[in-house]
């Protein structure tokens, strides 16, 4: 099965299940934690199912179902999360995603990250990465920025700009609207191996914030730090951390 595929797929489903997620948002039925709940169940429900259907032999992590031991024994794991940011989702704003994303044999493989209310998806499927001019912006949370990206913005003169999911967060960099994604403080492998994977084939830097490699579909899965930037910040934004 080639890359393509997988990538094809991915971008497919992130598409439908963003527009799944949009048409309970626009019926005006529910609001609050109640919208954010229901999105992540129609959407996780939707992924679930079509993920068995077109690739019956992979595993399957989800956010939103129950995890078991079944997906370690594949090398091929589907790590998805129906509604990455479901405080953004449910608050109306833009900045949420979908994450479909493959790993394979450990590692961020392919993989779309949706942008629903932005009729936006990318993937990991790419030409080549476009030169874009540096802005000089870190994106971090905007409930829980890190202190280290704090250390970064004072060692490097950069600019912290928060942001909401951790998709809408990576994606900023692989368009060109910030230079760098620096989380710390807890996430978990559904909240980026599709970012990692998208943002891989543009070109970016991904890592732990100690510089160490990425690595998916363990027993434990949290994966508490990550870093992409541009290739060229990689070096100083590590030096900045471990100084």
């Amino acid at each position: 099965m080639s890359a393509d595929s997988d990538t094809d797929l991915a971008a497919d489903l992130a598409q439908r299940a963003g527009e799944i997620a949009l048409a309970l948002q626009a019926e005006g039925r529910l609001a609050g934690r109640e919208l954010g709940d229901a999105g992540d169940r129609a959407a996780n429900a939707y992924l679930m199912a079509a993920l068995r259907e077109h690739r019956p032999d992979d595993g399957i992590l989800s956010e939103e179902a129950e995890d078991g031991d079944a997906r370690l024994a594949h090398s091929r794991v589907w790590i998805v999360d129906p509604v990455d940011g479901t405080r953004e989702f449910a608050e109306g704003r833009d900045d949420w995603a979908v994450h479909v994303g493959l790993s394979v044999g450990g590692q961020a493989f392919a993989g779309a990250v949706a942008l629903p209310a932005l009729d936006m998806v990318l993937t990991s499927k790419v030409a080549g990465r476009a030169s874009m001019p540096a802005t000089g912006k870190i994106v971090v949370s905007r409930s829980r920025p890190p202190q280290e990206a704090s250390r970064v913005a004072r060692t490097l003169g950069m600019q912290l700009v928060p942001m909401g999911s951790a998709g809408a967060k990576a994606m900023a960099v692989v368009r060109g609207m910030a230079d760098a994604y620096l989380h710390s403080g807890g996430q978990y492998e559904w909240d980026n191996c599709a970012p990692v994977a998208v943002a891989q084939a543009h070109g970016l830097h991904c890592s732990r914030i100690d510089g160490a490699p990425l690595r998916y579909n363990r027993p434990d899965v949290a994966l508490p730090d990550l870093l992409i930037c541009r290739a060229e910040l990689a070096q100083p934004i590590l030096s900045a951390l471990a100084s």
